[in-house]
């Protein structure tokens, strides 16, 4: 499996290429890190990326400000070439024009078209080399297809059973909201009541929660 291409879109090091970098690295404001930003809004050490099997996996390291991965802010997540990484004004866009190309012909055209505007052109450099930016790698121009994520192959039969109770729980929940929905086909409007709004906002609260007990660092298997 190859290493990880970063771009920097946006920033004051905007324009750096740091080219197959073999996890693994830390991306942060101060000196020891794999790729050092110069960005106050970053933190000294601000995240990692590390290799898990034939997965490539972002870690916030308590950032005071935080990492978005497309648009999201996360403190675990699975990184795809194409993804944009934010941390402070920087903007980054994990992987070369060959890699991307990839993930989209495997997406398929349905969501390939999401991504606007992408053409290769602006050329992968050594590790560091700086170059003009290319229209092409404008934040507007990058919209990373969201593909459902895959379900882990290798579970125990326990851990199988548990996310499965996971997924009907919300299915069944969800189902529930959707049947109360009242639908307006002449306005196109959907309207539901009060109380099963507030069981939707109870629902994403739970997700949340579960989200960043699985993320926390001290969590048991973590």
């Amino acid at each position: 499996m190859s290493g990880v291409t970063l771009k920097i879109l946006h920033g004051a090091d905007r324009g750096k290429i740091y080219d197959e970098l073999t996890p693994p690295f830390t991306v942060g404001r101060e000196e020891g890190n794999d790729i050092q930003l110069n960005d106050e809004r970053v933190s000294r050490c601000h995240f990692k990326v590390q290799r898990d099997k034939d997965r490539f996996v972002l870690t916030d390291l308590d950032s005071t400000n935080g990492t978005k991965v497309n648009g999201v802010e996360c403190q675990l997540k699975i990184l795809r070439h194409g993804d944009l990484i934010s941390v402070g004004r920087s903007l980054m866009l994990m992987g070369s024009e060959s890699q991307i190309a990839e993930r989209l012909a495997a997406i398929g055209a349905e969501h390939s078209s999401l991504v606007q505007d992408w053409h290769p052109g602006t050329g992968v450099g050594p590790r560091h080399k700086t170059e003009r930016a290319h229209p092409s790698t404008q934040p507007r121009a990058l919209i990373p297809a969201i593909e459902l994520p895959d379900i882990p192959d290798d579970m125990s039969p326990g851990q199988r059973a548990q996310v499965c109770e996971i997924l009907d729980f919300l299915q069944s929940r969800l189902k529930k909201l959707i049947d109360s929905a009242r639908t307006d086909d002449a306005n196109q409007e959907v309207s539901m009541r009060l109380s099963d709004w507030q069981r939707l906002l109870d629902t994403q609260a739970r997700l949340a929660r579960m989200s960043r007990q699985v993320a926390d660092p001290e969590w048991p298997g973590n």
